[in-house]
């Protein structure tokens, strides 16, 4: 089971309480871009085997949204953040970075 700690209101709990948003930090393309940018968005995406960035909601909680750090491969979570934030901050990044 795979346990994600809120950072809106700091309650640790299972995926079952969560909804999945998919690959974090997407740059999103609206009316006026090509085919091929939307396209991209909304189909193609890294899917890495290790680290990486994932959007979550506490769906039964607070009902935010944030986004969690972990390798696909292990389930290992390094952290959690705000999902207004722009990138992840370096504690994160340097705890990502020691497993690749």
């Amino acid at each position: 089971m795979l346990l994600l700690t809120c950072p809106h209101c700091g309650l640790a709990v299972e995926e079952t309480e969560l909804s999945p948003g998919g690959e974090a930090h997407l740059k999103r393309f609206g009316p006026g871009s090509d085919e091929d940018a939307f396209e991209e968005y909304l189909f193609l995406r890294d899917n890495p085997k290790g680290p990486t960035l994932e959007r979550w909601r506490h769906s039964y909680g607070c009902g935010k949204w944030f986004i969690a750090a972990r390798d696909t491969a292990t389930n290992r979570v390094f952290g959690t953040y705000p999902a207004q934030t722009g990138g992840p901050p370096d504690w994160i990044v340097k705890a990502m970075e020691a497993v690749r």
